[in-house]
């Protein structure tokens, strides 16, 4: 193992800072809504709260399940491992929002009726997410995209009105950190690498990019809330290209993709890729209703 591998300081105890775990959960499995008021703040509308967690547990869900796809297909067998917890912090992500949505509502949904028994058209997560995996450039691409701009949300929802909402997004944001880290150093290593690395970085940045825009379009239900994403447009692209750049990279002049009559996926509008994801993540679920084991 080289002194640069992104896993040396995880093998080494004490290499982490108190309270930076960075794997699944962290490492003491500590509930971050442990002790956090449920009830509906004042001044926050249910219905909206409720379709704004969908929204995000939505992103968190479905790329969760494509980074679980890379198990037995990345590179190298640490990556594997790697790819799989990244999937599983936002798995742990998604359970929380999704089961928030319920409370929120009043609907008294779970986590499972929300994953399992909802149609393609009823998930709102933006389509980044959903697009089926390409190469490894386009992996750790599209991490990159993703968690540069989730982390820079939830360090604004992390001050919340919503309790659960905020405890989430506090905790989401150290996931975040290092999903970001991982991507980076793999973005950095494959443009700054061999001109073939280079060309499939390249290339993969070239393909995602376009799809980055609908991160920052704000859906009604988010103004009515007070998270407007449109803020973090600049930031977040700042800090994607300080990245591009390092890694030798050109940052993308690709148009944002094309809206269907002023709708995406955050209106439940989806790419071909995400009935096929959905019916291979829900096929038990559906075909045993009601299984418990």
């Amino acid at each position: 193992m080289t002194d640069d591998h992104v896993y040396l300081s995880l093998s080494e105890a004490g290499a982490e800072p108190e309270g930076e775990a960075r794997w699944a959960y962290g490492t003491g499995f500590t509930d971050p809504l442990l002790g956090v008021d449920t009830a509906l703040p004042a001044g926050v509308d249910g219905e909206d709260l409720a379709a704004y967690c969908r929204m995000l547990g939505d992103d968190a869900l479905v790329l969760a399940q494509r980074l679980i796809e890379w198990v037995t297909r990345a590179p190298e067998l640490e990556e594997e491992v790697a790819l799989a917890n990244l999937g599983l912090d936002l798995l742990g992500q998604a359970r929380h929002l999704l089961t928030r949505s319920g409370q929120a509502d009043g609907s008294g949904r779970t986590e499972d009726d929300l994953a399992y028994l909802r149609e393609d058209h009823e998930f709102r997560n933006v389509r980044l997410v959903e697009l089926e995996n390409g190469d490894f450039a386009e992996c750790v691409a599209r991490l990159l995209l993703f968690a540069t701009a989730r982390h820079a949300l939830y360090l604004r929802l992390a001050d919340h009105p919503d309790r659960v909402l905020a405890a989430i997004a506090a905790r989401g944001v150290k996931e975040l950190a290092y999903h970001r880290e991982y991507a980076e150093s793999w973005v950095l290593r494959l443009g700054d690498g061999t001109a073939h690395s280079h060309r499939r970085m390249q290339d993969a940045l070239d393909a995602l990019w376009p799809w980055l825009d609908e991160l920052f379009t704000p859906h009604e239900v988010e103004l009515r809330l007070g998270v407007d994403p449109s803020v973090l447009r600049e930031p977040v692209l700042a800090a994607l290209g300080a990245v591009v750049t390092e890694a030798t990279l050109t940052v993308p002049e690709a148009q944002p993709r094309a809206y269907v009559n002023g709708r995406a996926g955050r209106h439940g509008v989806h790419t071909e890729a995400l009935g096929p994801m959905l019916a291979e993540l829900q096929v038990v679920a559906r075909a045993h209703p009601g299984a418990t084991w």
